[in-house]
């Protein structure tokens, strides 16, 4: 696997190392790309490792650019893995709607045409990328999982879904309930067929609520003049059984936007060294 893996940029920051790859996806048929940052090597051997999944429309460099989680994650010797949110190229179906097809992969397995030729990102992140992390770039240190709006459901849903891998979840203005918002039934339909009994397992607030194995700790914030809130985020539909690890906290004055995450991410990476 290793000569397919492809370095296309490597930067020094913070004591640390910004790196951008490229390979040929065997899971989604496509050239993918994704963005790592490791500490210090000669001082975190094995770091821990977080997954990042962003946003609609985004790509691996919204995070890597905009988040400025580098400081804190060198600090802490954390390495951060951000994987791009779909598959991508000529050949891969699209939708002329920003909100579908590439940059709006929503991490499930697409089950309907045309969309299941390419369209298998919770394989791809939880199996295929996992390889390659693990046995090509030699990061076997323990794990956990956040991300931002359709990021911050893949977060949650792969989070719950593979509950004795991760340590814990953290998310930043989560689609929490896809099933039953416009921007996931939107998806759902298109990637999963109209029967919404197929939605449920990718689905947050159906797979907490109903979640009977390890319990993983989640921190959820979400900003209070987010324009999406109240019709496509939805948190108070995460509910979680009683005694369940969950803290969500209600921002006052922040947005949507990657300002939004800047602001808190060095909390959120030390609410994740703390269960690393």
């Amino acid at each position: 696997m290793t000569e397919k893996l492809e370095l296309l940029e490597e930067h020094r920051v913070f004591d640390g190392t910004q790196r951008k790859y490229q390979h040929h996806s065997e899971t989604l048929h496509c050239t993918m790309t994704f963005s790592l940052f490791l500490p210090n090597v000669e001082k975190f051997s094995n770091p821990s490792l977080i997954w990042w999944l962003s946003g609609l429309t985004c790509t691996d460099d919204n995070f890597t650019h905009k988040a400025g989680a580098q400081k804190k994650a060198a600090e802490l010797g954390l390495a951060l893995v951000m994987p791009d949110t779909s598959p991508r190229g000529e050949t891969v179906a699209d939708d002329a709607d920003w909100d579908l097809g590439q940059g709006a992969g929503f991490y499930v397995n697409a089950t309907q045409q045309p969309w299941d030729a390419n369209y298998q990102m919770y394989d791809y992140i939880v199996t295929e990328l996992t390889t390659i992390v693990r046995e090509t770039l030699g990061l076997t240190g323990s794990e956990s999982i956040m991300g931002h709006s359709m990021g911050g459901h893949g977060a949650l849903v792969i989070g719950l879904r593979n509950s004795d891998r991760f340590r814990a979840i953290s998310v930043f203005s989560p689609i929490v309930n896809p099933s039953d918002v416009p921007w996931g039934m939107k998806a759902f339909d298109a990637y999963l067929g109209a029967d919404k009994q197929a939605w449920a397992s990718w689905d947050a607030s159906k797979l907490l609520a109903s979640h009977d194995g390890k319990s993983v700790p989640i921190l959820l914030d979400q900003g209070t003049a987010d324009n999406f809130l109240h019709v496509q985020l939805q948190p108070e539909n995460l509910i979680a059984p009683e005694g369940y690890p969950l803290e969500i906290r209600m921002q006052d004055g922040y947005d949507h936007s990657y300002y939004f995450i800047a602001s808190f991410i060095d909390e959120h990476l030390e609410f994740h060294q703390k269960h690393l």
